[in-house]
């Protein structure tokens, strides 16, 4: 043995002696160039840049406890960084934030010789401050997420390997197969593991698996397990026990996943009641009171109202919400089918047929065209003031347009600037606009946001989920398609008159269309059963883009070519398998069902309402209390102070109802998008296509249902403000 260990060594150093140069290049073949590409996220270069670039400035080294823990982290999600990178990032955003607020804050007021803004500064330091926390955990978030995603197909992957095992008992085989039919991140996952071999970083299947299941063993027990039993059938002595162990396999995956998820579904009833507490109830409560806090507190602006609401508040419910999210365990997850068909990519694009010739137009510019025209609406007080500082409309015994501010008989005002009023005395500046015509005007900037993002969601996704729904409902329909083709199989007739047989039995059907499709394009266009199905531009799989449905197909070709018999086991098994999985998707969405009826009633209604009645009490009360202020500035003067000075000194101007109105308003459809977010992602796993489809319909609904109720109740509570200020002036006088 030694003598054979020292022949190889002396000739493996004659072999490198002969390849060395100093100018060789490492070999990467194009091969291996296509798989790196598709094997590193495009969506995580930015973070690996900023990782890489703040560790040659900083090189912030983590606890030595936590470098073990990034580095399992940065290996899950196939990061190209190190931990002292990933320690180093905050440190960096922190500094650009401090940097950015003393420029915006300090020097370029000082430059201008204007007053510094300590605000702004103080807000952007604690940003960054704020930031440092979730950015230096971002690499276990990413690698939570990666497993999130990968766990919603295990399941499926389970699913692929013992379908194709079950007729062909070759394990490399088995998760090539599942690879092709998943998306990513589970796909890149298989391909690392074949990869592996090819590259002869290990020597056997078995061992490149095992690696890569060491990832998931705090995480996700039953798919190593499942694993280990799809390995074990390799061993088996006979055929009946290696397709037990197959079945078994599959099995545990399905109860494990609906025991996993019965336990989250009773546990989440605590967090989602903290989030619709915490980030819809009070928030929206505290809105009653501030009309009356910024009317008697003048150091708080509109922009202070805006950084709360509109920053602090949704990035702290989406935060909660994730942290919610994370939590879920395997699921089903569905993919975007127009992300792996190119010909279903056009689908996103709003399609005009005109006389067979074909225009798309990208939905992008119908969304800002839509937010443009109403921004301008909604912003158009701001810019009438600018334009003509003077002019102003009023609603009293009659209607006038003058160049006034103000008017002794109006009731309301189309502008509504008035002077500054703090501590019962004129700063000197014009505030506005307050006016009723102001208001409802602004409606139309959470209307234009809303309805504009909605439309864009919503034509990019409206076409191509109403093709997949085509393809569920031609899922729900397979399991007996598939159990009468397999019967007709082990008959003894081809595949080719099978199908033929049971389009006729399943007449008017999308199964029986499915199934008509492919014999006629046997009969009419010669094609073979594999060509009939999977040809690039007549097969008939491109009309019903399922990952189920087209692994079933071919496991349909693969086993035919064993004989009709194996090929009717295979697709009678494949029946009883995706009539399995059916059943323990309904029993999870059982679960799901109060939790979610609950979430989008919210979406749909309460909250769009509840912010709506809100703004109409904030327009009367800030009304009331603007009118009062001017009625006792007027009083004060006449009587030289006396007696009305002290109540004087309580009022102020207050926040614009304008700026308050599109503050809420904005924050109604930041909490709507970040609720359906969360929906989606709780009761669907990652489903990318359906997330857009839901926010599109969702901000639609929202934002119209806020600014109907707004503006009615705006206008009913306006005109109950007119008549109160009606008695009291009358009093005074």
């Amino acid at each position: 043995m030694n003598d054979l260990d020292e022949f190889k060594d002396k000739y493996k150093a004659r072999i490198r002696s002969g390849l060395r140069d100093d100018n060789l290049n490492p070999i990467n073949t194009r091969d291996y160039e296509t798989f790196k590409k598709e094997y590193i996220p495009k969506h995580l270069s930015f973070y690996e840049k900023a990782c890489n670039f703040s560790e040659k400035i900083f090189k912030i080294k983590p606890d030595k406890k936590k470098i073990p823990e990034y580095q399992e982290s940065i290996d899950i999600c196939h990061l190209n960084i190190t931990p002292t990178g990933a320690a180093s990032f905050p440190i960096t955003v922190f500094m650009f934030f401090l940097l950015t607020g003393l420029i915006i804050g300090f020097l370029i007021p000082f430059l201008f010789a204007s007053e510094p803004s300590f605000f702004l500064i103080i807000i952007l330091i604690l940003v960054g401050i704020g930031l440092m926390i979730p950015l230096g955990n971002l690499p276990f978030f990413l690698a939570n997420n990666w497993r999130m995603k990968s766990s919603n197909q295990m399941v499926l992957c389970i699913f692929y390997i013992v379908t194709y095992m079950r007729h062909t008992s070759n394990l490399e085989l088995g998760i090539d197969f599942a690879a092709e039919h998943l998306s990513p991140p589970l796909s890149i996952d298989l391909k690392k593991i074949i990869w592996n071999i090819e590259t002869e970083k290990f020597h056997s299947i078995k061992e490149s698996l095992d690696n890569y299941l060491q990832t998931w063993r705090k995480w996700n027990m039953e798919f190593i397990e499942s694993i280990h039993l799809i390995e074990s059938s390799l061993y088996e002595p006979s055929e009946s026990r290696r397709i037990d162990a197959l079945d078994k396999s599959l099995k545990l995956m399905l109860e494990e996943t609906y025991e996993k998820m019965l336990h989250y579904a009773q546990n989440l009833k605590s967090p989602i009641t903290t989030l619709h507490m915490m980030g819809i109830i009070l928030p929206i409560l505290g809105l009653v009171i501030l009309p009356l806090v910024v009317s008697f507190m003048p150091e708080v602006k509109w922009f202070h109202l805006f950084t709360f609401y509109n920053v602090i508040l949704p990035i702290g419910v989406f935060y909660l919400g994730k942290r919610i999210l994370s939590s879920r365990p395997t699921g089903y997850g569905e993919s975007d089918i127009s992300e792996n068909s190119k010909e279903l990519k056009k689908y996103k694009n709003i399609l005009i047929n005109l006389g067979g010739f074909e225009i798309k137009i990208h939905p992008i510019f119908v969304s800002i065209i839509i937010l443009v025209v109403f921004l301008l609406i909604g912003f158009s007080p701001l810019l009438i003031h600018i334009v003509m500082p003077e002019f102003d409309c009023s609603i009293g015994e009659k209607t006038l347009c003058m160049n006034s501010l103000t008017h002794s008989n109006a009731k309301f005002y189309l502008l509504g600037y008035r002077p500054e009023i703090i501590e019962g005395s004129p700063t000197g500046k014009i505030m506005g606009p307050y006016g009723l015509g102001a208001t409802l005007l602004s409606l139309a900037i959470p209307l234009g946001i809303g309805f504009s993002i909605g439309m864009y969601f919503k034509l990019r996704s409206k076409n191509v989920i109403k093709i997949r729904e085509k393809a569920h409902k031609l899922e729900q329909e397979f399991s007996s398609a598939m159990f009468q083709l397999g019967n007709r199989l082990g008959d003894g007739l081809p595949a080719e008159l099978a199908f033929s047989k049971v389009s006729d039995v399943m007449e008017g059907t999308i199964s029986g269309k499915f199934f008509d499709a492919v014999s006629n394009n046997i009969t009419k266009l010669g094609f073979s059963v594999e060509q009939a199905i999977f040809d690039s531009e007549k097969g008939v799989i491109n009309y019903f883009p399922s990952p189920i449905i087209e692994s079933s197909m071919k496991v349909l070709v693969e086993s035919s070519k064993k004989g009709p018999i194996v090929a009717s086991n295979a697709l009678i098994n494949v029946s009883n398998y995706i009539k399995e999985m059916h059943r323990v998707d309904e029993r999870l969405k059982d679960l799901m069902a109060d939790v979610i009826s609950s979430m989008k009633s919210q979406i749909s209604f309460l909250t769009p309402a509840i912010s709506g009645i809100v703004i109409g009490i904030t327009s009367m009360i800030t009304a009331i209390l603007g009118s009062l202020g001017e009625r006792l500035g007027d009083l004060a003067s006449q009587t030289e102070g006396v007696g009305g000075a002290g109540i004087m000194s309580m009022f102020g101007t207050g926040v614009p109802t304008f700026f308050f109105q599109a503050i809420v308003g904005l924050y109604v459809v930041q909490i709507v998008f970040i609720l359906t977010i969360l929906i989606n992602g709780i009761q669907n796993g990652v489903d990318k296509l359906n997330e857009r489809f839901l926010i599109g319909r969702n901000l639609i609904r929202a934002s119209i249902t806020y600014s109907i109720i707004s503006f009615v109740v705006i206008m009913l509570f306006n005109i109950i403000a007119g008549s109160i200020l009606g008695s009291v002036t009358q009093s005074l006088v």
